[in-house]
Parts: C-alpha cells; structure tokens; sequence
C-alpha cells in the first residue's frame, strides 16, 4: 500500500506540519457561510407557528459556501483515500465528524430555526450553541485541512504554500492559535454579542447579524482547533481539559444571569413572542436554560473525553518508561 511519506508536498508542511497558516485559512472558511444578505437581520415581519415550516433560509451566499465546503472535503478524501488506502490521512471516524458537523451547521444555518430565532430569544440562543458546541468541534475533529488540500489543483499548491508561509501571516496564526488567546477570543465573543445593546444591533442589522454568527463559528473553531489539532495539544491534555471545563462555566454563568433576571433584557422581543405562547421574561429564561444546561453539557463531555485521553496517554508513558527499564537478557542466554 502506498505510504504518506510518499505525498509530502501536499499534506505537510516545513518539519512535517501541515502549514500553521492553512489551518488558520481552513478555519475561516465554514465561518464565510455567515455572509450577509438581506435575509440575516430580524428585521422583518417574525414568523408565526403557521409559517414555520415553510422558513427555510436558502440564501445563495450560505448555500453556496456550504456545497463548497463539503463538496472540497469530499473530493480531498477521495483523492487520499485512493492514493494511500481508505482511512489514511482521514480517518473514516474523522470523516464522519465532518459529516456531522457540516449537517449541524446547514441545519442553523438554513432551516426554520434560523426564521424561528427572529421570534423567540430562545430559538436564537439554540442556534448559536449549535455553532459554537456542535458544528464546530465536530468540523475541527474532522480534519478539513488535509481533504481541503488535497483537493486544491497541483498548480495551486506552491503560490498557496507561498503565501501562507509568510512571516506575517505565520505570527498571527501562531498568535490567535495559542489556546488562552483562542479561549479569550471565543469567550469575548459569547458575552460581548448577548448585552444587550449588541444584540439588539444584531437583530436590526444584516451587517451585524453576520458579524456576530461569523464571530460565535469563527473563534469557536479557533477554540476548538487550538485544543484539539494546535498548539494546546502539544501542551498536554491536561492543559484543554482546564479550558473546555472553563469555557462551559462561563457559558453557564451567562445563562444562570438570563434565567435568573427578573425582567426582559431584549427588547427586539418585547412584542414577538405572544403567537408562541411565551411572555417575553420565559422565552430569556428558556434561552438560559438552553446555554446553562445543554450547551454545557456538550462542553462537559468534551472534557470527559479529552480526560480519558489524558488517562491513556499516562498509561501510555508509563508502560514506555517501565518497558526501557526492564533488563534486557544476556546475548546468547538461554
């Protein structure tokens, strides 16, 4: 079977790495989904129960975004695959996460629910701890940056190599790749975007609404990335367990303050939320109870994993160590 080693050119980097600045570029582009038309902003009439099944998103720009994205994944691992064997470069459990993750992003993205959240807070908040808790890890356990490379043409490859290899950009990636940066980025975003003020932007403005889904996908695959492929996993599993599990407590700590509020803090919803049978205070404490409870949860079982991880890898170390001490028998003893 044909071994890796034999493709450098195309899947690794200097040192065997795929390019830093790639990785960053591969990061951005689910995030262009988010591009602003006409239809992002709540600015329209809300929807009613009646209308809600027939309020699918189809805007051309995220449509077009999310065929390309899957359609460079799927022709990346085919040209892999059948040069190095299924399940090498990309594992099929990779391949499944992209799979899932990109579902996950097309469903915020393009079905009712995107509609549903110009009405309630709470169907908004659902859809952005889909972005941030579901699509993008999943997106980032998939490994985009190897299929995504291996579908570019040959002739492309050195003037990309060329330009992501650039002092310039290799320093910012290497900046906003660093775990505590990406960590603050992504809970910067998550605050920032729930007071209300720009939030109520949001929901006015095409421009702003894009803004906030590109910054919720965008630092959320920064977050995820760092931890998972980046630099956080040469620091150790030790180190992404501490800021998954702290990324989920102050996730909770935002929705514990909008559950326990005693009046509105959104006033885009002061009069949207009637047809659905919510008062405007129930809908803010439903999306508490959707950022403190479910979406913490998927932030608990991804430190559960990576703690496991961490388990297996000092077992691994150990049987190492205790594998170079053991004493070698003699030449020629019986």
């Amino acid at each position: 079977m044909t071994s890796l080693r034999r493709f450098p050119a195309r899947l690794h980097g200097r040192a065997g790495h795929t390019m830093p600045a790639t990785r960053g570029l591969v990061c951005a582009a689910p995030a262009l989904a988010c591009a602003p038309s006409a239809a992002w902003a709540h600015t329209g009439r809300p929807i009613g129960p009646h209308d809600l099944w027939g309020a699918w998103s189809l805007e051309p720009a995220v449509v077009a975004a999310l065929v390309a994205s899957a359609a460079l994944y799927v022709v990346g691992t085919r040209r892999l695959w059948a040069k190095a064997g299924a399940g090498r470069g990309v594992r099929r459990w990779e391949a499944a996460c992209f799979a899932a993750g990109w579902t996950t992003l097309a469903l915020a993205l393009v079905s009712p629910l995107h509609a549903l959240g110009g009405a309630l807070f709470s169907a908004h908040m659902a859809q952005h701890e889909v972005l941030m808790a579901v699509s993008a890890p999943l997106l980032v356990l998939g490994r985009p940056v190897v299929p995504f490379v291996w579908a570019l043409p040959r002739r492309s490859l050195g003037r990309v190599a060329r330009a992501m290899k650039a002092p310039a950009v290799r320093s910012a990636w290497r900046a906003l790749s660093n775990p505590a940066a990406a960590w603050m980025l992504h809970a910067a975003a998550l605050w920032a975007w729930h007071a209300p003020a720009l939030y109520g932007l949001a929901v006015r403005s095409e421009w702003a609404h894009a803004a906030q889904h590109a910054s919720f996908l965008g630092t959320g695959l920064l977050f995820w990335w760092a931890l998972f492929r980046g630099r956080g996993g040469r620091m150790g599993y030790g180190a992404a367990v501490l800021y998954v599990f702290g990324m989920g407590v102050q996730g909770g700590a935002l929705g514990a303050l909008l559950t326990l509020a005693r009046a509105p803090l959104y006033a885009h919803h002061a009069r949207t939320t009637q047809a659905w049978g919510l008062t405007p205070l129930e809908d803010q404490q439903l999306a508490g109870l959707i950022m403190w409870v479910p979406a913490s949860i998927s932030y608990l079982v991804a430190g559960l994993w990576l703690f496991t991880a961490w388990l297996r890898e000092a077992e691994r170390r150990t049987l190492r160590r205790e594998a170079i001490r053991a004493p070698q028998p003699a030449a020629g003893g019986a």
